[in-house]
């Protein structure tokens, strides 16, 4: 496979020659498909990890791009940015004169997010090469293992060289060749605060007193996305309050949908892989319970409940969503301030504006298309940041400690009712780069839920009305 010196200088930059020397020139072909399985998907990449002997891929999971199986190949998304995006990310080192957008993202996490959260918290990743053979046996291999609906909707992206490597945070160092069991938890925090701009209507007041996500349950239940509605809400977890935060991670545990997953080793052992799970049923719950066996050392019916406060307690002490909540919290404008310096970035008429017409709130928004092009640039880049950071999941893993409290270059958290003292590392996982045009979908996805919750309560205080 031959590569350009500019491609060899940006593979360089995200090391993508950073294997063990034996491996440097490695080009993963068909042979090599075996030895990665599903792990899950989202809407954009399958998730693989690895289950062979080498050395440089132990302990590594692999993202795919997905490509739609129905579009033509002009379908797809464009694989460089856009003359707009370049103007955004104009400050971001690499981002600006990577080749695609799969290169960009990379360089964005590098770039942007590590320094916000944090190199002990985030990894990167590094490119691989593929051939297309191996991701013809990718596509074969995890088929069966996908949703039915992930399956119709996408395939894997045949047409790529080169996929993302990254750490799997669900084991420690070694993989699963450490000899001490490992349980890791994946937990989809979602936006953790109410917003608070000036510029949201007062038609749309609702959004500063119940939560995006708690509204976005009742359009995915009106829509069939859902069965029923997440007991969860985000606001609980990012409360640094003690009580609430046990709330949340139980109430995550009794609905998890997509937000909660539990791994053993590496292995799925609650959740769903690659779409949301249903309420935990008495089944469900007493598997859990026993494969918790090897890591929380207590008597039956009651290692869940430890799991979970050591879940909980971990949350608390550790404060590892606090700066998350701060990223998050880069949107002050919220979406119905950011759309208009997007408008003014593409250099567009606001379509918002002429809809709202010559009402109040629409001189609110003039102030907006008066200020100059870098606040605009700069609004927008940090809605997009903070969507990164309302997107992302967190993954938490635990190992029993060897040591106690000394020796360990990790983390540790003690467990009072088993009296166990763990060994813990927190990261962060998905750090997606957001395409500037979703700002569009962001508008009118936002005023979807906003009319649907609404909608929803009238209709129950109108069956109440009925009914008294």
């Amino acid at each position: 496979m031959e590569v350009s010196n500019f491609e060899t200088n940006i593979q360089a930059r995200l090391g993508i020659v950073n294997l063990k020397e034996e491996d440097k020139d490695v080009v993963l072909e068909q042979k090599h498909a075996i030895d990665w399985v599903y792990r899950g998907e989202g809407a954009a990449n399958l998730v693989l990890a690895y289950t062979g002997s080498s050395h440089s891929f132990i302990g590594k999971v692999m993202r795919i791009p997905k490509a739609p199986r129905n579009g033509s190949p002009h379908m797809r998304s464009p694989t460089a940015l856009s003359t707009h995006e370049r103007l955004l990310w104009r400050d971001v080192d690499g981002i600006v004169s990577s080749p695609n957008k799969e290169i960009a993202a990379q360089f964005y996490v590098q770039h942007v997010m590590v320094p916000l959260l944090g190199s002990e918290h985030v990894d990167a990743g590094m490119r691989v090469l593929v051939s297309r053979e191996f991701l013809d046996s990718v596509e074969k291999n995890v088929i069966c293992q996908r949703p039915a609906w992930r399956v119709d909707a996408a395939k894997v992206d045949t047409d790529r060289d080169s996929v993302l490597l990254l750490t799997d945070h669900s084991l420690f160092p070694g993989g699963t060749l450490n000899s001490r069991s490992c349980v890791s938890v994946e937990i989809k925090p979602k936006c953790g605060f109410l917003p608070f701009s000036r510029f949201i209507s007062d038609r749309n007041a609702i959004k500063r007193s119940i939560t995006r996500f708690r509204m976005h349950q009742a359009l995915k239940l009106h829509q069939g996305e859902i069965s029923e509605l997440s007991e969860y809400d985000p606001i609980d977890l990012f409360s640094k309050c003690k009580d609430r935060i046990d709330k949340a991670i139980i109430s995550l545990f009794n609905t998890p949908q997509n937000n909660f997953r539990v791994f053993l080793n590496g292995s799925l052992i609650f959740g769903a892989l690659g779409a949301g799970a249903n309420s935990t049923s008495f089944v469900i719950s007493e598997a859990f319970e026993d494969a918790l066996k090897s890591v929380i050392w207590a008597d039956n019916n009651t290692r869940t409940m430890n799991f979970l406060q050591l879940v909980s307690e971990t949350v608390y002490k550790s404060g590892v969503l606090d700066q998350l909540l701060e990223i998050q919290k880069l949107d002050n404008f919220d979406i119905e301030g950011a759309v208009h310096a997007y408008y003014d970035i593409i250099y567009e008429s606001c379509p918002v504006c002429r809809e709202s017409g010559g009402d109040k709130v629409s001189q609110i928004y003039t102030s907006l298309h008066s200020i100059p092009l870098d606040e605009s640039l700069k609004i927008v880049k940090d809605y997009l940041i903070a969507a990164t950071a309302k997107d992302c999941s967190l993954i938490i893993s635990f190992r029993p400690s060897e040591d106690g409290y000394s020796g360990s270059p990790y983390n540790k958290i003690h467990l009072e009712a088993t009296n166990q003292i763990f060994d813990y590392k927190a990261s962060f996982i998905d750090l997606d780069l957001k395409p500037l045009k979703k700002m569009e979908d962001y508008y009118e996805l936002d005023k979807k839920i906003v009319n649907c919750y609404t909608h929803m309560v009238e209709a129950e205080r109108s069956i109440k009305a009925n009914t008294t």
